[in-house]
């Protein structure tokens, strides 16, 4: 059962300088029970948000809290309750699987060696074979095998989806869909596939040139946008403040625009619902803070 507004994770005013990237005033709420997906284009600082939320950076400003807990003033607690699967390649090469996982699994209250082996047999991963010799998307099962094992509370997911057959990837999405089933648990996915989004995604966060500018629930998002596409003096006559970017093709035009219940649109264009995708797409054409 969701525990609607019981929040799992809370960022307040989060800033971070990484030479001459930075991380503006991060706000970000995820309820207990929820998937997030955290959406942008690359070096929007999708991971950057990551690192800081498993401690790796250090926030120069705001407050990072995961389940109640500051994460500054108590950090070890708070990296018990979380699950990862990142990009960079942070276990032991030269080990095996099971090696890896039951020397890093000693820093996990709740590591359990025969749930990571369960994992492993599920996702036809060879516990005894050493890490170097798998391939990216095997490493990525491993950690995502490593990441279940420990029972976090939070699964923080950084681009894991793009290694993955298309096999694993729906084998993935029943994983997650599994893991928040008991309302305690949320999943932070970060990634450019949007389209398991708009199949798992609840809540959805987007990241701009360093700041989010959008973070809602997915329903609201849906019902926030319209995508118009007619001939261009047809979408000439919407106001110009309700458009967020308009695409002038060979054989007429789209746009992305601002959408309430109240609005009114031309007989002679088409208007439907837009993807996440085609969201993030017109938003960063625009370069528009909606």
């Amino acid at each position: 059962m969701r525990k609607e507004g019981v929040i799992l994770i809370r960022v307040e005013n989060v800033s971070k300088k990484l030479g001459s990237f930075k991380l503006t005033d991060i706000n970000l709420s995820i309820p207990k029970g929820y998937i997030c997906g955290l959406i942008g284009e690359n070096g929007a600082g999708k991971t950057s948000l990551i690192h800081l939320l498993l401690g790796l950076y250090k926030a120069d400003a705001g407050e990072i809290f995961i389940d109640g807990k500051n994460l500054k003033e108590n950090e070890q607690v708070v990296k018990d309750d979380i699950g990862w699967v990142l990009s960079e390649e942070l276990f032991d090469r030269q080990l095996t699987l099971i090696g890896n996982a039951d020397a890093y699994g000693k820093y996990y209250s709740n590591y359990d060696r025969q749930a990571f082996l369960a994992y492993c047999e599920r996702f036809n991963l060879q516990p005894d074979k050493k890490l170097k010799a798998h391939s990216k998307g095997e490493k990525l099962k491993f950690q995502f095998a490593f990441a279940l094992s420990h029972n976090p509370k939070l699964l923080i997911l950084d681009e894991p989806t793009a290694n993955f057959d298309p096999e694993f990837r729906s084998e993935f999405m029943k994983c997650l869909t599994e893991f928040i089933e008991d309302g305690e648990r949320s999943i932070l996915l970060a990634t450019h596939l949007t389209s398991d989004l708009d199949r798992i995604g609840d809540y959805i966060t987007f990241i701009h040139k360093g700041k989010v500018i959008i973070s809602t629930d997915r329903e609201t998002l849906s019902n926030s946008y319209r995508l118009v596409s007619g001939e261009d003096y047809k979408l000439n006559l919407i106001a110009k403040d309700k458009i967020i970017y308009k695409e002038k093709g060979e054989y007429g035009s789209k746009a992305l625009v601002k959408h309430s219940r109240l609005s009114v649109y031309d007989r002679e264009v088409t208007v439907s619902e837009p993807t996440i995708e085609e969201i993030m797409y017109f938003v960063i054409k625009g370069d528009s803070h909606v």
